[in-house]
């Protein structure tokens, strides 16, 4: 089956078009990522902003385009945490479903863990040891612990990410070291709860997905353009994610976007994101994450085979 997959974060919408075969083998034909931040101002006000939706509508007016002209033969879409905690959230999902035409739904935390853990570690082999897959979100972090193959053991969607932090936490631009502070500890107290050290103590090897991840190892390797092929799979060392923080917290927003590897787009919110990794991978006593390109498009995509 073709299969156009739409997903809808808090910080960017992004689009997969893949063949799925029925046992279980996914072949890339598109992937795009356009940073919509759907989720700008939903922690102070608790409602999508008109502005926001219309980014989205519009970026996923083009994402139809596209699927089309591959002929993608089911189009779905995914909506996350800016979607799920709003009042007027169903009111997009409607137009998305009504105007647009992609089938949308908008899961909670557990199946979002679960798309994310399949898409992951679904083209890994299966291993004895417990794979950790942390998912740093705009809006929320999804911590999800398992063995490739089989269903998740463990999974928490935590309210932290990187569209969030910032706006809670980062009031100057460049930020203020007391800034960086409270949102290190913030977010270290949050996945200190989520996740037990029952859980942390049985990790073996640690897979980290989306914006935050992929932009650092971009940055480490100075890829323009950015370069699928050498992202997917790229060691990033927590000492890099620590120098490449320092780094990128001395510059304001406009020199931040000239960083090699780094989405101008993402500039605003990269900092958030890379003090949540930092923290996640601290805490989980790990020195070195791998990056994955494969996410929760690629588990929705695997997943719609059975639905």
């Amino acid at each position: 089956m073709r299969i156009a997959v739409a997903d809808l974060g808090t910080n960017s919408t992004r689009l997969l078009v893949a063949d799925v075969t029925p046992d279980g083998r996914l072949t890339q034909l598109e992937r795009l990522t356009t940073v919509t931040r759907l989720g700008e101002g939903v922690d102070a006000s608790g409602r999508l902003a008109p502005a926001a939706m219309e980014r989205v509508y519009a970026a996923l007016a083009h994402y139809r385009e596209v699927a089309d002209r591959a002929r993608a033969e089911r189009r779905i879409a995914v909506a996350t945490s800016a979607v799920r905690e709003t009042d007027n959230g169903p009111e997009l999902a409607a137009h998305v479903r009504e105007q647009i035409g992609f089938d949308l739904r908008t899961i909670d935390g557990d199946e979002e863990a679960r798309l994310t853990f399949l898409g992951a570690t679904a083209a890994r082999p299966a291993t004895n040891g417990e794979t950790l897959v942390i998912d740093i979100g705009g809006g929320s972090t999804e911590l999800v612990s398992g063995r490739p193959g089989s269903t998740p053991a463990f999974h928490v969607s935590a309210r932290l990410g990187s569209v969030r932090q910032t706006e809670r936490h980062i009031a100057h631009d460049p930020p203020r070291h007391e800034e960086l502070v409270a949102l290190a500890a913030e977010a270290g107290a949050i996945l200190a709860e989520a996740a037990p050290a029952a859980i942390r103590d049985h990790i073996d090897h640690v897979i980290a997905v989306a914006g935050t991840p992929t932009s650092l190892a971009a940055i480490d390797q100075e890829l323009d353009p950015y370069d699928p092929e050498r992202v997917d799979g790229y060691r990033l060392e927590l000492a890099t994610a620590e120098r490449i923080l320092a780094e990128l917290a001395l510059l304001p927003t406009a020199e931040r976007r000239r960083v090699t590897g780094l989405h101008p787009d993402r500039a605003p919110t990269i900092v958030a994101g890379v003090v949540i990794l930092v923290e996640a991978l601290r805490l989980f006593g790990v020195r070195e994450v791998e990056v994955s390109e494969a996410d929760i498009l690629d588990g929705a995509a695997l997943s719609a085979l059975f639905q």
